[in-house]
């Protein structure tokens, strides 16, 4: 690093940096533009390739198109599909905020599909009911067709380039600039051109997704590697419940990619080798529209007891040809294409094979339902009693962030709904923590190097027998798959926690053979790698420590919920090399209704 100095960083200054283009952070970039202030969003692709416009089924939010509704039942819902981990103040003020957001949307631009008489079309989707669950089932989920995440993003982004937002898009974030003040900015690699960035803030927001890369089978795009919960595990502090990662239940089989619950939404059912709806046998009620970690889990349980399909007897099948063709071209046009194109199935004459992926990141950066990151007191040890601390000027929102509105299992068309609702309150936040915050603070001249070492480390080693990035990543991604999937026991978990440690050490001795700085992949995969070690760690150890079944969350050992010992939130942060592991209560209190208390979960 001899050959750099302070005056060879490009510096510069915003009111508000935000890291990641998703949907979370364009709707809170929209608010804070649309406010007149500074706004800098710096992605390492380009906006409209954040893995928002993946999303396929929809938005929620209990506007009553199609059956009677209400934000109170949709809350209810929430809280139960979440095994009663989710914080019920922020799931009510989600769910209040829906049908205004959705509504909000539609004014901007966003073309959801519509009923005859011209009201938003909205589907059922799984874990969704009327009259806390005793009316049947609702049409909650708001739908663009079945690429719903798609108009929204497309939509944000066009919002965007209205109000002015500036985009630093192929810039990978380095490291997070704190101080005892908080988070003054963060330093950045320019991908192209393969310079460094200081980007100085007032506030920096955290919106990079989820990280789903952990694990080998996912339906999760190859960016997807928890870049904001690893920039904050390095500032030393905290992410919450990472044990949870969501399998949804119909990846296409031996590929990963999604084919939406939409699917079982508008009609469609699974089947076992036998031809039987399975599904009946474990959800009695909402059979194949049960939440997803109860249909993940009956699939695998199929596939145990030999029922399973293929010439490997390792997946289900999701019927969809009886809808007709038309239906399916309107309603499931993207999920015909997926299925042609990676199963080699025309799912409108036969049914698309199916099996439980890696989906979503219900854990991430601890934070309240304004987006400020908060995290424990000096001497607390598990706040039990304690008021939690906000870290001054860094945000988080969406799928990097845990508010925790989905707790242990998030319901879909949740996901959609999140980050449209926290984007606009951490929004609002900002804006008035910018009210007092009329000069940038002046920075230590050395905060620069640490983000530095982490790419020279990459292209100054000459080693010629270090391992190559891409087999430490198949190792670790390996392990995850094998050791921490849909059913956990501590036999399995605790030979997983020492393979990832075995996994570490290849990594601390790894290389790249590019030593290109112009658009060198080989290096951001590394940075990358980096990342998502970091995070298989934090969520291999948290899922040890839990001995229950909640959830996501499955274990042979411990199949029971265990509310009295675990009715708690996991926080996991890394000291000194060493993951450590502390707690704190679940937010049972709403707002301004009764709360919810914990039940037996059944469909």
């Amino acid at each position: 690093m001899s050959y750099l100095s302070n005056d060879q960083i490009e510096h510069h200054f915003h009111d508000v940096v935000i890291i990641g283009a998703g949907g979370g952070g364009l709707r809170c970039a929209l608010q804070l533009a649309d406010a007149n202030h500074r706004v800098a969003v710096v992605s390492k692709v380009l906006p409209t390739r954040s893995h928002t416009v993946a999303a396929q089924g929809g938005m929620n939010a209990a506007l009553g198109n199609v059956n009677s509704d209400h934000w109170h039942w949709h809350m209810y819902d929430t809280v139960k599909g979440s095994d009663y981990l989710g914080d019920q103040d922020a799931i009510e003020y989600m769910c209040r905020a829906a049908p205004r957001l959705v509504r909000e949307l539609e004014h901007q631009g966003v073309p959801f599909s519509r009923l005859e008489d011209g009201t938003i079309y909205q589907r059922p989707f799984g874990g969704q009911s009327r009259e806390f669950g005793e009316g049947g089932q609702a049409s909650r989920t708001c739908a663009a067709a079945d690429r719903t995440g798609h108009a929204i993003l497309h939509t944000m982004y066009q919002q965007n380039l209205r109000t002015g937002t500036h985009f630093y898009d192929e810039f990978f974030a380095l490291d997070l600039i704190m101080d005892k003040d908080g988070c003054q900015g963060v330093m950045a690699w320019d991908i192209a051109e393969g310079r460094y960035h200081l980007f100085q803030a007032k506030a920096v927001i955290l919106a990079t997704g989820g990280a789903g890369r952990v694990f080998q089978m996912t339906t999760n795009a190859h960016i997807c590697t928890g870049d904001g919960g690893a920039l904050v595990l390095d500032a030393s502090l905290p992410v919450e419940d990472m044990e949870f990662f969501q399998f949804h239940p119909t990846g296409i089989a031996d590929v990963g990619p999604l084919i939406s619950e939409a699917v079982r939404g508008e009609g469609g059912y699974l089947l076992n080798a036998e031809g039987e709806r399975f599904m009946e046998r474990y959800a009695p009620t909402a059979k194949d529209l049960a939440s997803r970690d109860v249909v993940s889990r009956a699939i695998a349980l199929e596939v145990k007891a030999g029922r399973g399909c293929g010439p490997n007897k390792d997946h289900a099948l999701l019927k969809v040809d009886h809808l007709g063709k038309d239906v399916i071209m309107e309603r499931l046009p993207n999920i015909h294409e997926l299925a042609l194109r990676f199963a080699d199935v025309d799912c409108t004459k036969e049914p698309i094979p199916v099996m439980p992926t890696a989906h979503y990141t219900m854990g991430g950066v601890p934070t309240n339902r304004f987006g400020e990151v908060v995290y424990a007191g000096e001497k607390g040890k598990g706040m039990a009693g304690e008021k939690e601390k906000v870290m001054p000027s860094l945000y988080a929102i969406g799928e990097a962030a845990c508010t925790s509105v989905h707790g242990a299992n998030r319901l879909g068309g949740n996901s959609l709904l999140e980050i449209i609702v926290f984007g606009r309150a951490c929004g609002d936040q900002v804006i008035k923590h910018l009210e007092d915050k009329n000069y940038h603070a002046k920075l230590d001249p050395d905060c620069w190097k640490d983000g530095v070492e982490r790419v020279e480390r990459w292209l100054s080693d000459d080693s010629n027998e270090s391992i190559r990035i891409s087999k430490i990543r198949d190792e670790m991604q390996k392990v995850m798959q094998d050791h921490f999937s849909v059913y956990r026991t501590e036999e399995v978990m605790a030979e997983g926690v020492v393979l990832l440690e075995k996994t570490l050490e290849s990594l601390s001795s790894g290389s790249i053979e590019d030593k290109n700085r112009i658009f060198n992949t080989e290096l951001v995969e590394a940075l990358e790698l980096e990342n998502l070690m970091a995070l298989a760690r934090v969520t291999a150890s948290g899922a040890l420590a839990r001995s229950e079944s909640r959830g996501a969350h499955a274990r042979d050992d411990y199949p029971e919920r265990d509310d009295e010992q675990w009715m708690k939130h996991t926080l996991a942060s890394i000291k000194d090399g060493k993951v450590e592991l502390d707690y704190k209560p679940v937010r049972t209190i709403p707002m301004s209704v009764e709360s919810f208390p914990p039940k037996k979960r059944v469909y």
